[in-house]
């Protein structure tokens, strides 16, 4: 697609976005992506970087390549991407250092309405759809408790990470920084933004390249196959890794409610009606 210099500049606006919002634990980079019109465009992308695209490359037809994968349009919008979290990630860092009980009260809520959304695009529920739901909940609930406080720093755990998280980009309705929270990466993934940790960057950088190219093809079939079942899983897996994020805690166990109670829930109904506004503004679009 022949785009003009401001249109491009506007597709790296549109990025820096999505960056804000896979930032943010509770907020899809997808969602974004179907807000500003460039879902099916992204998702016909990145399936097209496959074996056929790749020998082009590696045959040293570079400009076929950079064709096929619609280069410029991904070039556009990671550079946005990328602008995005490198700015954004001190803020956040020092936010969850200042004020964890208000950050992770925000982020509460932002998860708890992405849960409602994604129930409410289940067209017909049955049987099946709530199993899968609740398989879903009980998961995700079981995940959270037996994942440990601090999980491995080695650059092998962090390909992983960049791996699982990096799909839900493409996913609306699921954070990848969501994700992170849930693998015990999230703090220390944005501290190595924070501080250019570039050997920890380019690995989780690696992983998400090898997850995302993969992921594109399981959701396409998925969603094709299963819209209904998938949805619901998702769901559930949302709702049950609440306990991941709820803000009072003590040595890593949640506990009752105890100090910053009407600021923290103030910030948990913000956070709820932000992802609503973007959800109705979506479905405008």
């Amino acid at each position: 697609m022949n785009r003009s210099l401001k249109a491009y500049a506007l597709l790296a606006v549109k990025g820096i976005a999505m960056g804000a919002a896979d930032v943010v634990p509770g907020v899809s980079g997808g969602t974004i992506a179907f807000i500003v019109g460039i879902y099916q465009e992204l998702l016909d992308a990145i399936k097209s970087i496959n074996g056929s695209s790749l020998k082009m490359l590696f045959t040293g037809k570079i400009g076929s390549f950079w064709k096929a994968i619609n280069g410029n349009f991904l070039l556009a919008l990671v550079c946005g991407i990328a602008i995005s979290i490198f700015s954004l990630a001190k803020l956040i860092t020092y936010l969850l250092d200042t004020h964890p009980i208000l950050v992770w009260s925000f982020f509460f809520g932002l998860v708890l309405a992405s849960t409602w959304i994604v129930s409410k695009d289940i067209t017909q529920w049955s049987w099946k759809t709530v199993l899968g739901f609740i398989i879903g909940v009980v998961v995700a609930y079981f995940v959270t408790v037996a994942t440990p406080a601090e999980t491995p720093d080695g650059l092998w755990f962090i390909f992983i990470s960049g791996a699982i998280a990096i799909c839900a980009m493409i996913l609306p309705g699921i954070s990848g920084s969501f994700i992170l929270v849930l693998l015990g990466k999230y703090y220390y993934v944005m501290e190595a933004v924070k501080t250019l940790n570039i050997p920890v960057i380019i690995v989780f950088i690696c992983g998400a390249a090898i997850g995302i190219t993969s992921f594109s093809r399981i959701l396409s079939y998925t969603l094709r196959k299963f819209r209904n079942m998938t949805y619901a899983v998702l769901a559930g897996f949302m709702l049950g890794s609440l306990n991941k994020v709820w803000p009072w805690k003590l040595e890593d166990t949640n506990i009752l409610p105890n100090e910053l109670i009407w600021q923290a829930f103030g910030l948990m109904f913000i956070g709820f009606l932000l992802v609503y506004f973007l959800e109705k503004l979506s479905a405008k679009k």
